[in-house]
């Protein structure tokens, strides 16, 4: 059976190849850039918007690239393939690396004053002399790591600490470079509560409405992530790729991130490269005693397919009527659910069961709007 899940969509997350399919007409294409272009304007990168509208509208039949954008054999949508976050990171990566002055020219912090005609100039000439290396990017998918998103995750976390009275070990389903699995090294503010070390290199602090978060320590005992393609916080390549994908003129993102690829390469830990379905039924093999096993994902698990998420459900649940008191199990999720605003937060707790909707978040983890267990 296929088993294999995308992190896409608004936030620009995805995990798997193209699937090829007839090309589709060079102007629905165009329409994707633009509607690209809208989606990073209203997640607060006009920059990255502006760029993808200008690709929608310039990109010309007979470069190397624009045919292989503009002819693509698959979704080039952010519901598929994401292409124009695969073009934007290519051309980011040109100005992190030091390999496009004219780019480094018209990019953040120097776009202010730059006109649409200067910087397509720039782009073109980039396009033209970088096209082995963009046309390489482009056959890969977006990965980042939004590290805000722990914003979301924790209220859960907390919840689950203090209902349960134990220590806590984190199982995420699509952890990337697992950068959020450390998020009891960072600091951390839930409306009127702080947590974490103030002197911590990660701040990070969205803007809270609703209940008050959960009080309590929270004591990490172990952690682990699986991901189809994971990210090695310590390899330099592998960094400079995921900061890629942060949008350029989103510089408190690309400084949070580094800080947290710091965080994460310090430790022994590793992000395992495995399947989802065959990593949860390993871990969930055997209830952990005298703890709580918290497995969770973000914007990850409604990327995978509807048969092994089927399948994956069905593991966590079954694994959740073996737990007992001394060996709960949650599940925490941080997923689109067709509603809106933002997404939901979903918490599962066993051994009894229980399952609510406890709030709702921004894609990107900028506000939380908590309603807490009932």
């Amino acid at each position: 059976m296929y088993r294999d899940f995308r992190r896409l969509g608004l936030c620009g997350e995805e995990r798997d190849k193209p699937r090829r399919k007839p090309a589709v007409k060079e102007q629905e294409i165009r329409e994707i850039f633009d509607n690209q272009g809208e989606a990073c304007e209203r997640l607060g990168s006009p920059f990255t918007g502006r760029l993808c509208r200008l690709a929608g509208k310039r990109l010309a039949q007979g470069g190397a690239v624009a045919d292989v954008i503009l002819g693509w054999r698959g979704d080039a949508s952010a519901l598929g393939d994401s292409v124009p976050l695969r073009l934007a990171g290519a051309l980011h990566a040109l100005v992190i690396k030091g390999r496009s002055l004219l780019l480094a020219a018209v990019y953040p912090p120097n776009h202010e004053a730059v006109t649409d005609e200067a910087l397509w100039a720039a782009i073109a000439a980039a396009l033209r002399t970088e096209e082995a290396f963009i046309l390489d990017r482009l056959t890969g998918p977006p990965q980042t790591n939004e590290v805000r998103r722990i914003g979301a995750t924790l209220p859960m976390f907390l919840e689950v600490a203090r209902r349960t009275g134990l220590p806590l070990v984190l199982s995420e389903v699509g952890a990337s470079a697992g950068l959020n699995l450390f998020l009891d090294r960072y600091h951390v503010i839930l409306g009127e509560q702080s947590w974490g070390d103030p002197a911590a290199a990660v701040h990070h602090a969205p803007k809270w409405r609703g209940e008050a978060a959960p009080v309590g320590d929270l004591t990490i005992a172990d952690r682990a992530g699986c991901d189809l393609l994971p990210v090695d916080p310590g390899n330099p390549a592998d960094r400079e790729r995921m900061l890629s994908f942060i949008w350029a003129d989103q510089q408190d993102r690309l400084d949070r991130t580094r800080a947290a690829l710091d965080i994460a390469a310090a430790s022994p830990i590793r992000v395992e490269k495995a399947d989802a379905i065959d990593w949860l039924a390993r871990c969930t093999a055997t209830p952990m005693q005298g703890v709580a096993h918290v497995i969770y994902s973000t914007i990850a698990w409604q990327y995978i397919p509807k048969a092994a998420r089927d399948e994956g459900e069905a593991i966590i649940r079954a694994a959740g009527a073996r737990a007992t008191t001394d060996a709960p199990l949650a599940w925490a999720r941080m997923e689109i659910d067709g509603k809106t605003p933002g997404t939901g937060l979903t918490l599962a707790l066993w051994p009894t069961g229980e399952e609510h909707l406890v709030g709702r978040a921004d894609f990107h983890g900028r506000w939380i709007d908590w309603y807490g267990w009932p």
